[in-house]
């Protein structure tokens, strides 16, 4: 049983790839052209897709969902009590991936490679953190997808605090 659980740990660290944090080098304070903490009910470009007591999301009307001018599944702009406070992004395939982290890592800070350490594997983490903004990608490869959260560091934390004072 101990060596199952052995070899349990050391494919899932093969498999893996730790995640990494990279201040970040010019911090965006927002998304496109809004920043962190605006209310976004009444912006025409943007629909809401989902409402709840305490969040709103939000998509780009009429507009084909691009992140840095690469086509991706979706944009979703989110509010917590009414102030913008996170971009999710989906994106398939390694072509977008390569196209993203490339972008990512010219705007925001190159990623440290260290020798001997793991730049592919079947899951992705990096992160980007700046003093108003914080960046995360994750890739799952064995899924071909890619999910990007660009969020206010002040305000991001409510969505979870939200969502606690209303679990039962």
């Amino acid at each position: 049983m101990a060596r199952r659980l052995g070899l349990l740990v050391v494919l899932i660290f093969i498999l893996a790839v730790p995640a990494f944090a990279i201040t970040m080098a010019n911090d965006p304070h927002g998304f496109d052209h809004l920043t962190w903490g605006i209310p976004l009910t009444n912006i025409p470009e943007l629909t809401v897709t989902r409402s709840n007591s305490h969040t709103i999301d939000y998509q780009f009307r009429d507009r084909p969902p691009v992140y840095a001018d690469i086509p991706v599944e979706s944009v979703h702009l989110s509010t917590v009590d009414d102030q913008f406070a996170r971009v999710t992004i989906r994106y398939s395939g390694a072509k977008a991936h390569a196209q993203v982290l490339q972008f990512l890592e010219q705007s925001y800070g190159k990623i440290e490679r260290i020798p001997g350490q793991m730049m592919r594997g079947l899951n992705q983490q990096y992160t980007w953190r700046g003093p108003d903004t914080e960046i995360s990608l994750t890739y799952e490869a064995n899924r071909d997808r890619g999910f990007i959260f660009i969020e206010s560091r002040n305000l991001a934390p409510r969505f979870q605090d939200r969502m606690s004072d209303t679990a039962e």
